[in-house]
């Protein structure tokens, strides 16, 4: 049990206050967003798996029919290494509370994905109602992955699902430019092709499960923003930094894209992201963080066979 103690102690060393409010001060995620996603990534991996493994861990010290089947590959001299055989008394109240929030983990990465799917179903029949009736013909053609609304407001999104569908209004091709229209597009193809709403839904689900854990509540705040950065980098870097920020003010003017309450707080961030860019991190920079970020999930794997390992030599 005490490669479990190791194990939640790493947990609480990355998900406490210290290392997620320090990659929320730092500079350099705004100029790389997609690294940063990983490093986010990475770091929430880390401590899910270092909750599995303790559980793993605990319910093979508690009951014998698990640690038999755990190990059932592996020499005595490995199963002797765990000494798993006495375990202590609060080992099975610990095995219970690691199973309680694993559970509860599944559980609400269950609610999300299902929720998900409601808002979706919910979205497409109130988008069929507003989309304009065409004849037989072309009615294929409505159910592909571009959807023109009829709204004198400009707007324009991606939506998730089977199929996904890039819906545009009416308002956002008669206000945008081509090469404005194409920055919109080029940063909604981005977000689905990246997955980014399977993203979001898992930082929504750990942030709802486990309010009280600084690391999962970060997570879903900057994912939501790093998303966002990402997509409008993409657009960036085909259609032109200018041309990419006037085509968020026009498609957000009326939602007051420049106002400094909290809700709009990010829009304007991202134009002016856009007009005065930052460079982006060095090459070898970028790499070398991806592979630090990497190796951390490695830790508890790590932490978990080092004593079989150290029995096997």
């Amino acid at each position: 049990m005490v490669i479990c103690l190791l194990l939640l102690s790493v947990v609480v060393l990355t998900a406490a206050v210290p290392v997620p409010r320090a990659l929320v001060r730092a500079g350099w995620p705004e100029r790389e967003p997609v690294v940063a996603l990983w490093v986010w990534q990475c770091l929430v991996a880390t401590v899910l798996l270092c909750g599995l493994t303790a559980l793993a861990l605990g319910a093979a010290a508690v009951f014998g029919t698990v640690r038999a089947q755990l190990f059932a590959p592996a020499p005595p001299a490995v199963t002797a290494a765990y000494d798993l055989s006495s375990a202590p008394v609060w080992a099975a109240s610990l095995t219970l509370l690691l199973a309680c929030g694993a559970a509860w983990t599944t559980a609400m990465l269950a609610r999300e994905l299902v929720e998900a799917r409601r808002r979706r179903g919910v979205t497409r029949a109130h988008l069929r109602e507003r989309a304009p009736e065409l004849p037989a013909g072309l009615e294929a053609m409505a159910r592909g992955p571009l959807l023109v609304l009829e709204d004198e407001y400009p707007d324009a999104w991606w939506m998730p699902g089977h199929p996904p569908q890039l819906v545009v209004t009416t308002g956002a091709l008669h206000r945008l430019t081509d090469p404005q229209l194409d920055a919109v597009l080029t940063h909604e193809r981005d977000h689905a092709r990246a997955h980014h709403d399977w993203l979001l839904h898992l930082s929504s689900a750990l942030a709802t499960g486990f309010p009280r854990v600084p690391l999962f509540a970060h997570f879903r705040d900057q994912t939501h923003r790093l998303v966002e950065l990402a997509a409008d980098d993409t657009a960036s870097r085909r259609c032109g930094h200018l041309t990419t920020a006037l085509a968020l003010i026009e498609l957000n003017q009326h939602r007051g894209v420049l106002s400094c309450s909290s809700s709009h707080r990010l829009l304007g961030e991202r134009v002016d992201r856009l007009l005065q860019p930052r460079p982006r991190l060095g090459r070898r920079r970028r790499a070398l963080t991806t592979t630090v970020a990497a190796l951390v999930p490695l830790l508890p794997l790590l932490i978990a066979f080092a004593p079989g390992l150290k029995a096997l030599s």
